[in-house]
């Protein structure tokens, strides 16, 4: 395997595009014969993902993987910070909790020397593996109170050794300045990092960005690698849940009106996103009586604080809700924590999620559930009732429940082990995230409501479409030449 220099995209904001670059990139790449991998040594996301060999990573790394062709590894984010609540993070190393920090504490305490060697470490294992690495980093470059602290940015950059590529949303305006500012701020040392800067985002001609480009080079002597085009309709798999503030939030006639109970806390939203490309369903998310109750399916989604998102939906009154939509038969369902919420209640003994020690749950599953330590994160291959296809999902929850009556499961895996329960089309629940992505459980899913078939569909093909159409979109607009022949990179 030959070896390259890393390459980085940082960003000027937090939401400046970097994620979904990282992986266009990553595809590109991969198309071009190189065997790259992705790497970001923090993340702050409550949507992760199970490895392959039972450990949890951000969702966007493990999106960035899929892009590259290879299982996802810790090694592409070694760091993942969970927030809980009232400034706390469960801090998630090498894949594994090993506590919970306030931010405080996180930013604070030893300037985090232990989380930069260990992140260092990952890489170095990751690059003994695939080259190059295509490495994110975080916020914005130019946080002066938080730099020394740092672990995912330019002081990571430094240590690797690589090439730095500055992505400025164009989008927010005051593209000059937070350009110009995010440069200027940094040390000597640090711009020489920089080799390239890419313009995202851009709406319109970006022919007509020809002089703005100019004004950039000119003020900080850094090139301007690429002016990339607001993406309008290829789909790359959200990291935060900010995304759900631009997300439906109605119900539409003439279609089954699928609701996600929209927690605070909500974590792997990603559940849901196979069901907004079947054309028999709208998807929309609420916390709101009115429009609950006008949906067809409800459902539960997974909470990192299980116990606190469902104090919320209990002053908003929707378990009251849920019980009479489920005596009118509308259907109603939970994965993961919304499961855990389904049934009669949930103890924490150790008061690992707060101060609450046990609650009552909604009560449409005979089943409680004990809060546990020890985090299970497993893939999941298993069938789906009595169906004949294989499924596909995981599990990463921190909790096992009993059930009490004689009731069905609502899954089977390969190894023989079974989750959920089933206690007829209208009511059940899982631990399996994921398992909406699975076209047999949509039909099924659907099926008192409408008499019109699926329509014959793969989520995992169509992501695989989607990254190729994401990598003729960044080829079209970025000049791959330079950053490959930066990189030593030889164009196949």
């Amino acid at each position: 395997m030959k070896m390259h220099k890393p390459i980085m995209f940082v960003g000027t904001c937090s939401d400046a595009g970097k994620s979904v670059l990282n992986a266009g990139f990553c595809r590109i790449l991969k198309q071009d014969g190189c065997l790259p991998a992705p790497f970001k040594a923090q993340n702050m996301s409550l949507n992760s993902f199970a490895t392959p060999d039972g450990y949890e990573i951000g969702r966007a790394q493990a999106v960035q993987a899929e892009a590259c062709g290879i299982a996802c590894h810790t090694d592409m984010n070694p760091v993942l910070l969970k927030p809980s609540g009232e400034m706390m993070s469960q801090v998630i190393l090498n894949g594994k909790p090993v506590g919970n920090r306030s931010a405080y504490e996180y930013f604070r305490k030893d300037d985090n020397v232990r989380l930069f060697d260990e992140a260092y470490a990952a890489f170095c294992r990751l690059s003994e593996r695939y080259s190059p690495i295509v490495m994110e980093g975080a916020g914005s470059i130019s946080e002066l109170n938080l730099k020394k602290r740092d672990i995912v940015n330019m002081r990571m950059a430094a240590r690797a050794g690589a090439d730095v590529y500055l992505v400025a949303d164009i989008e927010r305006g005051g593209v000059f300045g937070s350009v110009y500012g995010s440069v200027m701020l940094l040390n000597e040392e640090e711009r020489a990092l920089l080799k390239g800067i890419i313009i995202n985002k851009f709406r319109g001609d970006v022919r007509l960005f020809d002089e703005g480009r100019q004004i950039i080079e000119d003020l900080t002597g850094i090139p301007v690698v690429g002016v990339v085009p607001y993406l309008k309709d290829i789909y790359i798999e959200d990291e935060d849940s900010v995304a759900l503030e631009t997300r439906n939030n109605i119900p539409a006639e003439g279609k089954v009106n699928v609701v996600v109970v929209k927690l605070p806390q909500m974590s792997n939203f990603t559940d849901f996103n196979a069901l907004q490309f079947d054309k028999r369903i709208n998807v929309y998310y609420s916390t709101e009586l009115s429009q609950i109750e006008k949906a067809d399916i409800v459902i539960l989604p997974g909470s990192k604080s299980t116990i606190k998102d469902l104090l919320y939906i209990r002053e908003k009154g929707i378990p009251a809700l849920l019980k009479q939509m489920q005596q009118a038969n509308k259907t109603i369902i939970g994965i993961c924590g919304g499961y855990q919420m389904l049934g009669e209640r949930i103890d924490d003994p150790h008061n690992i999620e707060g101060v609450v020690s046990t609650i009552e749950g909604i009560g449409l599953l005979p089943m409680t559930t004990v809060i546990t330590s020890h985090k299970k994160t497993v893939q999941q291959q298993f069938t789906f009732l009595d169906g004949r296809g294989i499924c596909a999902g995981y599990e990463i929850h921190m909790g096992e429940s009993t059930i009490h009556d004689d009731v069905r499961s609502l899954v089977t895996t390969n190894d023989g082990h079974t989750d959920g329960i089933y206690l007829n089309d209208y009511c059940w629940g899982t631990y399996m995230h994921g398992i909406l992505d699975n076209q047999e459980v949509i039909d099924r899913l659907v099926a008192p409501y409408t008499n019109e078939p699926g329509a014959l569909f793969s989520y995992n093909e169509f992501k695989e479409n989607e990254y190729d159409r994401l990598a003729a979109h960044l080829r079209q607009h970025i000049n791959i030449k330079t950053i490959y022949d930066n990189a030593g990179i030889l164009n196949q």
